[in-house]
């Protein structure tokens, strides 16, 4: 068995006294009692603790915390793509205040996968956690160590690769197993997690498949014996908890593309996903079986298939690919393309096809696009405009509405029902979804015979504890004590440096626009020198509007003009003058409140 311990002060320097009645007065539920702030969040010995950090309230930025005993293990550090109202953001990590501190409890961190909502918060986090060592997958490190590659200045990271037969002990309170599951992508592992106080299985991104792509199946032997020595607490996969049935293999998805392709004289362009590295094994079998070649689009797809090919998981003849200097001497009928953009984002392949902004590729009459993928909520209108302007440059469509090319990664609720009814949890916690998918998977829970009062439908940061009673058995509480968990947003180079405010202001140059308003004055008498000038981006079109903005200004002339001339001109007063005062007259003008920036000149 592989041993850990980071250990750095002895057990009974960690404990702290306190009483049987305090102890058992502090471990009741708390539903009235107020929110704790995070810095008023207490040790207490013998608890085990469960807080995740992200990913209750969203479909991304994964992040969970087991602590016991002044240890603590780490499951993900995903990050969240932004959402609609957070203009320039490139995307949402974890906040992890409460560990600040606790650098030296952290005994290891465990990934599950590696998709980016599992592991795209890495290189922000993984130095200010004091580099602690990483558990994960021979793909899954291969992904961590490219991305890390995009960030130079950062520690040189501490991996362990692990598979479904190793053993690790993580300080003096943990010992972890792992459990392989399937995914879209290979390599994902439920870790399972012995503690003092009974186990823990955190599912992760999971589907039951009985055929999988370069993967094993599902082990449901394993998961029942499992099961049978007593599961504490277990942590599953939400996404899909609302939808019937059960998941579609990926070798069914190979197989319905194979009756397309033979149906198919000209050129395939198929939008997926880039972690979609088993639907691009069946695409490369297929593509040798029908004498096609391949062209890879995108840095993403580019970079997942070869690290894949480079460690085994994606097996092909390295001569079926074709550059794009190639791709355009070769017949329609003997072309796939597989590019990114199925989701209709911006700097995306396909997107960059129908604009014509791609350098080799434009579509033509004969071309049939497949999407291969679902549409992720709040895309569908990108998407069905980006499917419009397909169809209007001659290409056909094929979605998965219309044809199996597409299966999820995520269990359906028959799925999830089997492998709780295999686990046989005592306490349940839905995870990695939005509410109310949680919600969804916790009725399921309810139907598979878990009595309600033991599952916990928590909010991000919502501590759920573990304490043994003097009779021996262990209750847990979901506790309405928080540690901080609100976003921080990286842009650009800042991470964190993005406040609400930031996001307000530009929300509201996004909705309404600004005007600038640069008045030069005398910085002995404060008079104004000549006439304002007004420079207008988003609000209204200057040309257009010349009576508006003559008011405008003449109205800025009488505000800096008004007032003790015995007095020099005091600019903040000024400013502020102008902010409220032109806000005030140009709503009332137009209906419309732009962003007004007020610019002092002293001459």
């Amino acid at each position: 068995m592989m041993t850990i311990n980071r250990t750095k002060k002895t057990q009974t320097e960690h404990s702290v006294n306190i009483s049987r009645s305090r102890q058992r007065k502090d471990f009741t539920r708390t539903a009235n009692r107020r929110v704790r702030k995070t810095f008023e969040i207490k040790f207490k010995p013998n608890t085990l603790r469960v807080i995740v950090l992200g990913g209750l309230e969203e479909v991304g930025r994964n992040m969970t915390v087991i602590e016991y005993n002044r240890e603590i293990i780490i499951v993900d550090m995903g990050l969240q793509f932004p959402e609609e109202d957070m203009p320039g953001i490139d995307y949402i990590i974890p906040n992890i205040d409460y560990l600040r501190g606790k650098e030296d409890w952290i005994k290891g961190v465990v990934i599950t996968h590696g998709h980016y909502d599992h592991i795209g918060a890495i290189p922000h986090l993984i130095g200010e956690l004091g580099n602690p060592p990483m558990f994960m997958g021979k793909m899954t490190a291969g992904l961590v160590r490219k991305r890390q590659e995009d960030f130079k200045r950062r520690d040189r990271l501490n991996i362990v690769e692990i598979d479904e037969t190793s053993k690790v002990r993580l300080g003096l309170n943990f010992r972890v197993e792992f459990l392989r599951v399937n995914h879209s992508i290979p390599d994902c592992f439920a870790p399972i997690i012995n503690t003092p106080l009974g186990t823990i299985i955190h599912t992760g991104d999971f589907k039951i498949d009985f055929s999988p792509v370069n993967d094993k199946p599902a082990d449901l032997n394993r998961i029942a014996l499992i099961g049978s020595k007593g599961i504490l607490l277990l942590m599953s996969d939400s996404t899909d908890a609302t939808k019937p049935g059960y998941q579609i293999s990926e070798s069914s998805i190979g197989d319905e593309m194979g009756k397309i392709f033979e149906k198919i004289d000209g050129r395939i362009i198929i939008g997926t996903f880039a972690s979609q590295l088993s639907r691009i094994q069946k695409i490369f079998d297929l593509a040798a079986r029908y004498g096609r070649r391949i062209s890879l689009q995108g840095r993403s797809i580019t970079t997942n298939v070869e690290i894949a090919h480079q460690i085994g998981y994606l097996k092909f003849n390295p001569r079926i690919l074709v550059d794009d200097k190639e791709l355009n001497r070769l017949p329609d009928n003997k072309i796939i393309i597989i590019g990114t953009g199925a989701q209709g984002e911006s700097n995306a392949f396909l997107m960059r096809v129908v604009n014509g902004d791609h350098k080799t590729i434009s579509l033509k009459e004969g071309d049939t696009v497949i999407f291969s993928s679902s549409v992720i909520p709040g895309n569908e209108r990108t998407i069905q405009n980006l499917i419009d302007m397909i169809v209007r440059q001659g290409a056909k469509v094929i979605n998965y509405e219309m044809m199996d090319v597409h299966a999820g990664g995520h269990a359906k609720q028959e799925d999830l029902k089997l492998m709780m009814r295999l686990l046989k949890p005592r306490y349940f916690m839905p995870i990695e979804g939005n509410h109310y998918m949680l919600r969804a998977h916790a009725e399921l829970a309810e139907q598979v015979g878990i009595p309600r009062e033991n599952i916990f439908v928590a909010d991000n940061g919502q501590i759920v504890e573990f304490r043994k009673e003097s009779n021996g058995s262990v209750i847990g509480v979901l506790t309405r004590e928080k540690v901080k968990t609100d976003y921080v947003m990286v842009d650009g180079l800042g991470v964190g440096d993005v406040s609400n405010i930031v996001l307000r202001d530009r929300r509201v140059m996004a909705e309404d626009g600004m005007i600038v308003i640069i008045a030069t004055i005398d910085s002995k008498t404060g008079e104004p020198i000549g006439n304002p000038d007004i420079i207008s981006r988003g609000f209204v079109y200057m040309k257009e509007n010349k009576k508006l903005i003559e008011e405008t200004r003449m109205k800025v002339k009488k505000i800096v003009k008004d007032h003790d001339p015995r007095t020099p001109a005091d600019d903040d007063y000024i400013k502020n003058k102008i902010r409220n005062d032109m806000g005030q007259f140009l709503f009332k003008k137009t209906k419309r409140r732009p962003m007004v920036l007020p610019v002092i000149i002293k001459v």
